[in-house]
C-alpha cells in the first residue's frame, strides 16, 4: 500500500504540468506571447482569417448530408439542354424567381416578325427581315419594304432603270456609254451567221439510187433573221428530180417560235413555179421540231406543208430521229404532178452518231408514198408510188 501511494503522488504533479504546457503552446502559436510591462503597448496586429472548419471523414458524414449535395450537384448538373432531351429532371424553379416569358417579352417589344425570315433564321445570318408593312404597326397597309413581286398587282408605271453608273466617277461617261452599248450588244442585240445541213444522205432504193439534202441557213439577232432554205432530191444519172429554194423574213413571236415570209422558187425538170411563202418552225412541247408553210404560187396553185422531227437520246453521242412531212394541195396541178388533198406521206428513222456536236454520221431508212390524185398521176408517168431507201448521210452544222 506504501508503494502505491508513493506512486500516485509523483504521478499527480504531471497530470497538472500537461494541460498547462499545452494552453502555453496554443497561445505561442496563435502569436499571443505577453509582452513584458515595462514595455509600451505594441501596435494592434491584424489577427489571420479564422481557419475553415476540418472536413469530416467521408465515413463520418451522415446520410443527410450525403443526399443534399447529391441534389445539389444534380441541379447543377441539369442545363435546360439536358432537360430538354430527357436526360434529367431539373429542380422546380420558386414562383418568386421564375423568369419573365420571353416571347411575350418579344411580342410586346418587336413588330410582327416577317414570315419569310423567322428571328431564328435571323440571328443565323440566313436571312435578312423585311420591314415590317404598316398594318402590322397599327398603320395604314401600304408597301413599306416590299419590291419586286411583293407588290400588290397593279397597272402602276415601272420604276425608272437606274443612272447613276458607279464607273462614271471614274472614267470619262463618254467611253462608259460605248462600252455599255458593247456590252449589251453583246449581251442580247449581237448578229450570228448560222449553216447547218439537216440532211445530206445517199439513197439506196430498187436500182434507182439517189441522193437528198435538207439545209438552212440564215443571219441575224435573236428576234429578226433573214433566211435561207433549201431541199431536193435526184437519181444518180438522171439528175435532180426536184429542188426548191426558200428567201424568207424571219421574226421571233415567242420564245420558241418564229413567224417567216417570202418567197419560194422551184427548180428541176418541172415547170418553173415561184410561190409567195407564209409559214413557222419552233420547238413545240416535248422537244419536237416542227415546221409549216403555206405557198400560194405565181398561177394561184395554194399548197401546204408540215413536218417534224424528234431527236431521242440513247447516249450522250447516240441519237435517234424519227422524222415526218405530209404535203397538201388545194386543187389538181397536173403540170407537177399534184392531184387536190393528201399528196404524198414521207416517214423517216434515222440512227446518228455525233463525233462532236457539229459533225454527225448517221444510217437510217426511208418510206415515200403518194396518195390520191397524186398516185394517179404518178402511175399515168409510169413512176412508183411508195418506196422504202436505205440512206446514209451526215448532218452538220457550222
Amino acid at each position: 500500500m506504501t508503494r502505491i501511494a508513493l506512486l500516485l503522488s509523483s504521478i499527480a504533479p504531471l497530470a497538472f504540468t500537461v494541460p498547462a504546457a499545452a494552453q502555453s503552446m496554443d497561445h505561442s502559436m496563435h502569436g499571443s506571447t505577453p509582452a513584458p510591462a515595462t514595455s509600451p503597448a505594441p501596435a494592434p496586429v491584424a489577427q489571420p482569417a479564422p481557419e475553415a472548419p476540418a472536413e469530416k471523414p467521408m465515413e463520418q458524414m451522415d446520410q443527410g448530408s450525403m443526399q443534399g449535395m447529391d441534389m445539389e450537384s444534380r441541379a447543377s448538373e441539369c442545363s435546360p439542354e439536358h432537360a430538354a432531351m430527357g436526360h434529367c429532371t431539373p429542380e422546380a424553379d420558386a414562383p418568386d424567381k421564375k423568369e419573365p416569358d420571353k416571347g411575350a417579352m418579344d411580342h410586346d417589344m418587336v413588330p410582327a416578325a416577317d414570315p419569310d425570315c423567322p428571328p431564328e433564321h435571323a440571328k443565323m445570318g440566313h436571312c435578312t427581315p423585311k420591314t415590317a408593312p404598316a398594318d402590322a404597326m397599327g398603320g395604314i397597309e401600304g408597301t413599306t419594304g416590299k419590291s419586286g413581286t411583293d407588290l400588290p398587282p397593279g397597272d402602276a408605271t415601272a420604276p425608272a432603270p437606274p443612272g447613276d453608273w458607279y464607273a462614271d466617277r471614274i472614267y470619262p461617261k463618254a467611253e462608259m456609254d460605248h462600252s455599255r452599248h458593247d456590252m449589251m450588244k453583246e449581251n442580247g442585240a449581237q448578229t450570228i451567221a448560222f449553216i447547218s445541213f439537216n440532211l445530206a444522205e445517199y439513197q439506196a432504193r430498187k436500182g434507182r439510187d439517189g441522193f437528198r439534202w435538207d439545209g438552212e441557213a440564215w443571219y441575224g439577232g435573236d428576234i429578226n433573221r433573214l433566211t435561207l432554205k433549201s431541199e431536193g432530191e435526184g437519181v444518180f444519172g438522171e439528175g435532180i428530180e426536184g429542188a426548191e429554194v426558200q428567201a424568207l423574213y424571219s421574226r421571233a413571236i415567242g420564245p420558241y417560235f418564229n413567224a417567216q415570209a417570202g418567197i419560194r422558187q422551184d427548180l428541176g425538170p418541172g415547170p418553173d413555179r415561184t410561190y409567195a411563202t407564209i409559214g413557222f418552225e419552233g420547238l413545240a412541247p416535248y422537244w419536237f421540231e416542227v415546221e409549216g408553210a403555206l405557198f400560194l404560187s405565181n398561177k394561184g396553185d395554194l399548197l401546204a406543208r408540215l413536218e417534224g422531227y424528234y431527236d431521242q437520246r440513247i447516249t450522250q453521242k447516240l441519237i435517234l430521229q424519227p422524222m415526218a412531212e405530209v404535203n397538201f394541195a388545194l386543187q389538181d396541178v397536173p403540170e407537177t404532178g399534184i392531184g387536190s388533198g393528201l399528196s404524198d406521206v414521207e416517214l423517216g428513222l434515222r440512227l446518228r452518231y455525233e463525233v462532236v456536236k457539229e459533225f454527225a454520221p448517221y444510217v437510217g431508212v426511208e418510206w415515200a408514198r403518194k396518195v390520191g390524185d397524186t398516185a394517179r398521176f404518178a402511175r399515168a408517168a409510169g413512176e412508183d408510188t411508195n418506196g422504202v431507201s436505205f440512206v446514209m448521210g451526215v448532218r452538220a452544222w457550222f
